[in-house]
């Protein structure tokens, strides 16, 4: 069965769609019928290869074609499975007459920004476009452009039809299948790499550590991290906060840190190689995911508790949904009530420790690598079937 995975973005580029994406269509590159490759995958994207080796993957990698090379793939594939939709292939895959699957990473066809946030203020949106509020929804961008505005509202619209006439839509969570209200729709949580190799570091004297991993931008609820952090120091507390990542907020929050008298006890690290990060998180005491709202997963969060992590997350639904009864959660933008979830954790090493083989237990049981590659196995072989 020929399998084209769209994805707009793919490596060398770095984002949870293209983590997914590439553990993806290794697995399903590695499943055998009668000691023969099920799936031919062909991995077609925009994102340019750079020093990216694509020779070392066990698929084929289309890169940046022209609109007749697209319409040549689409038409030989027998089933296009897009990571988001992205119309011009979902259109051509229609008038291919091929089954379209789309995943959803995120809230594109219910919102124009498709972060389901109030922007510029990033506050949490209660689904303005749903409820036919659609003068909230043109007033909803960061850099008062109002043409961009109507053309990512128009646009909106033209997906939600589009998504409506489909083989399938693919939400991770119970929460974004809620949210989107497709026809069509299947739940299949992301499956995460075993961290076998990851290994806590001993316990040493000094103050706990606090990190923060992911992109330093408005929407992941840092500012709310640094005043809770504000709040620990008042109480007299010691601790390290350590944030790994980089993006455009990166000077006003460390300017932040410094208002808030935080200089001596924070480090931002910037973008760090993959053994540095784990270096760091093996000393960690808790990891924060204060994110504000724009999450239809949380791959950090599930990451982070198969490494067998404490986590804190705000209490968004998606990841309400997957740290379940393995984690802590504080209410959206509330730096008091992150205050207290800390300070009970840092207070309690061997509850912290106990929700931490919670955490990596419910990730086995929940998020395994195999059971989302057998999952989406199972749809394709569901959906050529019924083709033929």
């Amino acid at each position: 069965m020929n399998i084209l995975l769209y994805s707009h973005y793919f490596a060398p580029s770095v984002g949870g769609a293209e983590t997914i994406v590439l553990t993806m269509a290794r697995g399903l590159a590695e499943v055998h019928a009668r000691d023969l490759s099920e799936f031919e995958i062909t991995i077609v994207t925009q994102t340019p290869a750079g020093g990216f080796d694509d020779s070392v993957l066990p698929f084929r990698v289309l890169r940046q074609p022209g609109l007749r090379r697209l319409w040549q793939e689409i038409r030989s594939s027998d089933l296009i499975h897009l990571a988001g939709p992205a119309l011009v292939p979902h259109i051509l895959g229609l008038l291919g007459r091929k089954p379209v699957i789309i995943e959803h990473h995120g809230f594109q066809t219910i919102c124009p920004t498709g972060q389901l946030l109030i922007e510029p203020a990033s506050i949490p949106c209660c689904g303005h476009f749903m409820a036919g509020n659609y003068s909230e929804c043109l007033r909803c961008r960061s850099d008062g452009n109002w043409l961009a505005s109507w053309k990512l509202w128009l646009l909106t619209f033209v997906r939600r039809f589009l998504c409506s006439h489909i083989a399938a839509n693919i939400t991770p969570t119970e929460f974004l299948a809620g949210v989107l209200r497709l026809p069509h729709m299947r739940v299949i949580p992301h499956g995460i790499e075993p961290m076998a190799s990851f290994r806590r570091s001993p316990a040493v004297s000094g103050p706990p550590i606090i990190v923060f991993q992911g992109r330093l931008v408005s929407s992941k609820g840092i500012r709310v991290l640094l005043e809770a952090a504000s709040i620990l120091r008042s109480q007299k507390r010691s601790f390290e906060l350590i944030l790994i990542g980089d993006g455009p907020e990166r000077t006003k929050l460390q300017e932040h840190a410094r208002e808030l008298h935080l200089s001596s006890c924070t480090r931002f690290m910037g973008y760090l190689d993959a053994t540095e990060v784990e270096s760091i998180l093996a000393t960690a005491s808790a990891v924060v995911v204060p994110s504000l709202g724009g999450e239809v997963f949380g791959l950090v969060v599930a990451e982070n508790m198969s490494r067998g992590l404490p986590v804190i997350a705000s209490d968004l639904g998606a990841f309400k949904e997957v740290l379940g009864n393995a984690g802590l959660t504080f209410r959206v933008g509330d730096a008091k009530d992150l205050a207290q979830q800390l300070g009970s954790l840092l207070d309690d090493s061997a509850w912290a420790s106990r929700l931490g083989v919670q955490a990596k237990q419910r990730v086995v049981d929940c998020y395994s690598r195999e059971a989302m590659i057998a999952a989406h196995a199972q749809l394709y072989r569901e959906l050529y079937d019924s083709k033929s």
